[in-house]
């Protein structure tokens, strides 16, 4: 399936260019759509896990799309992307997403380290938000892998991204979007501060979370205060450099945790691929 049509950026892109793929449409995100249900299932292997032991179960909630024509579209047309469904495969790697709530800052990394050790994903990016969030406030863990999708002729390699962020934080960018969809993206200077202030607010209430959880665990200290460092002696850290040790690494062989907790030095990120999101 090929199509020579190139993404204009002056040009408004509609679902009839879309439609170029007709009926084949089904058939592209087919994989993408495997690809969700293999993660979920190892989400829910992972929370069964938890509730069997009779342990703290950092999930809380998992949700999972597939971007629709027009989002695959905007995106496409922001990269300059050409629609062919090779090209769309290689730059548009968000087709498939993931996103898993956590009750805990450090859930967060938990969850992201339970799913980039299993033998079958590879971890292609990292790119913490909760160590160095964006300038409007935005947190999460951004984690994109790849998975083998056993087709009935063909084994295909697939990207998803997993959002993993706490409750907290999904509620502040749900209803950040919701602003910023209302507003067509043009927010009111004086509601983007506030949604800077609320950010805050949130943090303050997760490092406060993390902290209660900690005492009520019996474990030492999480914080030493509000604005302090996090310091959680009973998560085992790891300060080497794991990117080298598992990026390119399919089986993830003797690799050490994916992510570190507390992240030292701001934003952790591994890449085996360049792409613009």
């Amino acid at each position: 399936m090929t199509v020579d049509t190139i993404c204009d950026p002056d040009l408004p892109m509609t679902t009839t260019q879309f439609e170029l793929f007709g009926p084949e449409f089904s058939q592209f995100v087919l994989p993408y759509q495997c690809a969700i249900a293999t993660l979920i299932t190892k989400v829910h292997i992972l929370r069964k896990g938890f509730t069997h032991l009779d342990r703290h179960c950092p999930i809380e909630h998992v949700s999972a799309r597939v971007k629709s024509p027009d989002s695959i579209m905007a995106k496409a047309q922001r990269l300059r992307c050409p629609l062919t469904a090779a090209d769309l495969r290689q730059n548009v790697r968000d087709i498939a997403g993931v996103r898993i709530t956590c009750g805990l800052i450090s859930d967060t990394y938990r969850v992201a380290d339970l799913i980039g050790d299993q033998p079958d994903v590879t971890v292609l990016e990292v790119e913490d938000y909760i160590a160095k969030p964006k300038s409007n406030g935005y947190k999460s863990l951004h984690v994109s892998v790849e998975i083998p999708v056993f087709l009935s002729d063909r084994v295909v390699q697939v990207p998803v991204e997993l959002q993993i962020r706490t409750i907290a934080m999904d509620f502040w960018a749900s209803l950040e979007h919701k602003i910023y969809y209302k507003y067509e993206r043009s927010v009111p200077r004086r509601l983007l501060q506030e949604l800077t202030e609320a950010a805050d607010v949130a943090h303050r209430l997760d490092r406060k979370m993390e902290r209660l959880h900690s005492e009520v665990a019996g474990l030492e200290s999480a914080v030493d205060s509000d604005d302090g460092p996090l310091s959680l002696g009973a998560i085992d850290h790891d300060h080497g450099d794991r990117s080298q040790n598992r990026c390119g690494n399919p089986h993830n062989a003797a690799a050490g945790p994916l992510v570190r907790y507390p992240p030292a030095g701001g934003v952790d990120v591994c890449r085996t691929t360049t792409h613009v999101t």
